[in-house]
């Protein structure tokens, strides 16, 4: 008994130390983002700011184009999850229920093309982009940014689509629906978690992306919110910490609450009683 509550309370100090780990950066932004200059340059910051303001959030929006450039990052991001879960959804099914060589090739080499650094990536893409003339395009930035997500995407889905019970969709085949029937109404509702937290990763990761957008796109009226953050740095790395922190917190804030909104869908049984006894 000792042993065992022991145990508990090891892992529940353990998550609390992850916890705050995961929070401390978050935490830290919001409370720089409320201090006075004068607060920022002090030698013994406080957690909570002495005299909040929002100075720096005016500021931040005075000095750069936030809301256009969250509008192209918005616009690149919803692009990229959408084209990305309709394409990886079926593949994955296909790849997932279908066995054969090329399938378990394909699933190799999405698991191994995450291994490629951007770096070595980036000059033929710019190349082929070049050529298609997509260069300082959002919809090359997405086109880019669907690739980018769908190894992964696929990878994640066909996990989704081997814990449906293929039970499910002979039983609908018993019943007289066809293919195209089962795939609907049966096998795609029971995806909708696994559809729902892969367009998920898709837009996080297209939002936060930096590398690619700083090389694609030229002119600031296309730039991206990540690109747009690093004007708040000056030409010496001198960093305007106040309206940086504002802005960056500000940046954040749309993949907590896209999170928020769908974390119940993402983690709900939706299987559960699925299979008749």
């Amino acid at each position: 008994m000792r042993t065992s509550t022991a145990g508990r309370v090891g892992q529940y100090a353990a998550l609390l130390a992850y916890l705050v780990f995961l929070a401390f950066p978050f935490l830290w932004l919001l409370s720089t983002a409320f201090k006075a200059p004068r607060e920022l340059g002090s030698l013994h910051p406080t957690w909570i700011p002495e005299d909040p303001t929002l100075d720096n959030f005016r500021q931040a929006f005075d000095e750069q184009p936030l809301l256009r450039a969250a509008g192209n990052s918005l616009l690149a991001a919803l692009g990229a999850a959408l084209i990305a879960v309709l394409i990886a959804t079926p593949l994955a099914y296909v790849m997932a229920r279908h066995r054969t060589l090329f399938a378990r090739a394909a699933t190799g080499w999405v698991v191994v093309s995450q291994a490629f650094p951007l770096v070595l990536v980036i000059i033929p893409l710019f190349l082929v982009l070049k050529n298609l003339q997509l260069i300082n395009s959002l919809f090359g930035l997405v086109l880019v940014y669907v690739v980018w997500a769908l190894p992964f995407a696929l990878w994640m889905l066909i996990g989704y689509v081997r814990a449906v019970p293929v039970e499910l969709e002979e039983a609908a085949a018993v019943d007289g629906a066809g293919k195209l029937r089962t795939l609907v109404s049966v096998t795609a509702p029971l995806l909708a978690p696994g559809i729902v937290a892969t367009a998920l990763f898709a837009f996080i990761t297209a939002w936060n992306e930096f590398f690619f957008a700083l090389v694609l796109l030229k002119t600031p009226e296309k730039q991206t919110l990540p690109v747009v953050l690093t004007h708040f740095i000056g030409a010496e790395g001198v960093a305007d910490l106040g309206p940086l922190a504002a802005a960056a917190f500000l940046a954040t804030l749309p993949s907590l609450v896209v999170f928020a909104i769908i974390q119940r869908r993402i983690t709900s049984g939706m299987l559960t009683g699925a299979v008749k006894s």
